[in-house]
């Protein structure tokens, strides 16, 4: 999975492609084990090949990559909550203000709704009908559960404890989706000044070796605007770091150790103290 993530945005960067294929895609890289869990047939060997999907397959970008989905869910389960703070942090640069004290959990929720195992967009419902809770979860839960056709490891299912998933939902910008493909569309077509914005912060902070303060504003805003008129093409996101005064003027770490103290010389007609 981390090589898929690799293989992915190297042919990104190589093609010189639009960085708007992190969020969607007709492509992505797997092997013959890979897509064995992506229910991808015909592939094998254990080299990663590139492999174009159909028009109603979910994948492609890197919300719906094994990784990602894996790395956002607990040990036995999804949680939406988790993938929602993802997308919000690493997509849309919105991130959630902290939980506050003494929340119960969502397994200590459950217990409301007796022997029944209810699903995680059931639990998530009697989670948010807290108000200290209602107002982080109303942005972050309809992104989380779009995903929820994704299981803890990244397979794709429709049923969950018997019951049919439900991904529907309303951001809290006010778009309407019915699922992943239709949150894709809406981060390109709706926020993608943020998603670009949220991106080349990230590369300024790996370029710059520090993060990003108030006075880099206008150099990101640059980087967007280039961004934005170049159709998101990678090579308008690296030069435009490369290129910006925060990068050209930054200083250079030295990594030369101190240099020893040497002892005072000592004249050999004066005592020692």
């Amino acid at each position: 999975m981390k090589q898929e993530a690799e293989a992915y945005f190297a042919h990104i960067m190589r093609e010189d492609r639009s960085v708007l294929e992190l969020i969607d895609s007709d492509y992505i890289f797997v092997n013959d084990q890979l897509a064995a869990v992506y229910g991808i047939q015909g592939i094998t060997g254990a080299q990663l090949q590139k492999v174009t999907l159909g028009p109603d397959n979910p994948r492609g970008g890197v919300l719906t990559m094994g990784s990602v989905l894996t790395v956002t869910s607990n040990a036995t389960r999804t949680s939406p909550v988790k993938r929602g703070k993802w997308i919000l942090e690493n997509i849309l640069g919105s991130p959630s203000a902290p939980p506050p004290p003494n929340v119960p959990g969502l397994e200590k929720t459950q217990d409301k709704l007796g022997e029944r195992k209810p699903t995680q967009r059931e639990l998530i419902a009697l989670h948010r009908a807290d108000p200290l809770c209602a107002s982080c979860h109303e942005r972050m839960d309809p992104l989380g559960l779009a995903l929820e056709n994704f299981n803890a490891f990244g397979r794709q299912r429709s049923m969950e404890f018997g019951q049919p998933i439900e991904t529907s939902g309303e951001l809290a910008t006010g778009e309407k989706i019915s699922g992943i493909k239709q949150l894709k569309q809406v981060i390109i077509n709706g926020h993608r000044a943020e998603f670009y914005h949220t991106l080349a912060e990230k590369f300024m902070t790996y370029a710059l070796g520090r993060g990003v303060e108030y006075y880099d504003v206008p150099t990101l805003d640059a980087i967007v605007a280039r961004l934005e008129k170049d159709e998101g093409r990678f090579s308008s996101l690296l030069m435009g770091v490369i290129e910006s005064a925060p990068f050209q003027r930054r200083r250079p770490v030295s990594n030369a150790l101190p240099a020893e103290t040497k002892p005072a010389t000592v004249a050999s007609n004066q005592p020692v103290p």
